[in-house]
């Protein structure tokens, strides 16, 4: 055979040990379009830990998620009421009472379940939802009303009264957690869970509703263009703006919009 002609071997070592310009070009795009989707982090990996006096497990991730925890002899534990889904005989569960009239106001939880072992326990948020730990050491975050799962002894929680601009608009109204101490505070949301981490000065907009747990300030702030009209007919003309240093979780259901969603279909029949 001529020496004109190459094989389809031959051609294609040639293209492979040489690359042309628009093998180049497209590597850089795809380069460039992988770093560019680089964003906030989520997981569906099981989150495993151990505490002073237990260690714990998340599981079933990200919608549907279950936080499997084994405590030992006397370490206790403080839960939402109403997230256990089952727990060994060994274990002592108490509730306790605490009367405020700003939880009365609020409609917050009046009780609390502390959960004391050995033994395991199995919690769960009442949606859909996933859960993630924080690990407190001094620090304070503020939580979402419905977004508390459960804590150890070391940790402290409040309620925190907002501004009215806040209150109307940030989807969390008049009060919110604010928790501190040390220790692992367990978070839950509704849909999964993803975090975003914030540099010094650098702000981020989240929309109502989907709000979990952050340790930075934030503001509510108009962000859509064209007048009050655009605010209100593109549904996200308030959002809520955090700047950092800090971090922010956001849930990625809106509850409130879920269950206006679900009246309507309900009553379309």
């Amino acid at each position: 055979m001529s020496s004109r002609y190459m094989s389809n071997a031959e051609a294609v070592a040639g293209n492979a040990q040489i690359p042309s310009e628009t093998q180049n070009t497209e590597r850089a795009s795809i380069s460039s379009a992988s770093a560019l989707a680089l964003g906030p982090l989520g997981t569906v990996m099981d989150d495993v830990g151990t505490f002073n006096g237990g260690s714990y497990r998340i599981s079933h991730r990200d919608t549907n998620s279950v936080l499997t925890i084994q405590l030992a002899m006397g370490c206790p534990l403080t839960a939402k009421p109403g997230a256990m889904i089952a727990m060994s005989h060994s274990i002592t569960l108490k509730g306790e009472f605490s009367f405020e009239w700003k939880k009365l106001f609020a409609s917050g939880e009046m009780t609390l379940s502390t959960y004391t072992g050995p033994g395991e326990l199995l919690l769960a948020p009442s949606a859909l939802g996933d859960i993630t730990v924080l690990r407190l050491n001094g620090d304070e975050w503020k939580v979402g009303k419905d977004a508390y799962l459960a804590s150890t002894s070391g940790i402290r929680k409040d309620l925190k009264a907002q501004r009215l601009t806040k209150t109307v608009f940030s989807g969390e109204g008049l009060f919110i957690h604010k928790i501190w101490g040390t220790g692992l505070l367990w978070i839950q949301s509704f849909g999964a869970i993803i975090k975003k981490d914030l540099a010094e000065g650098e702000s981020y907009y989240i929309d109502n509703g989907h709000l979990v747990a952050w340790n930075c300030k934030f503001d509510i702030e108009r962000v859509a263009s064209g007048g009050i009209i655009s605010g209100f007919t593109s549904g996200e003309g308030l959002a809520c703006k955090f700047v950092g240093p800090g971090t922010v979780y956001l849930q990625t259901r809106n509850l409130n919009a879920f269950g206006a969603q679900i009246k309507v279909s309900t009553a379309s029949g």
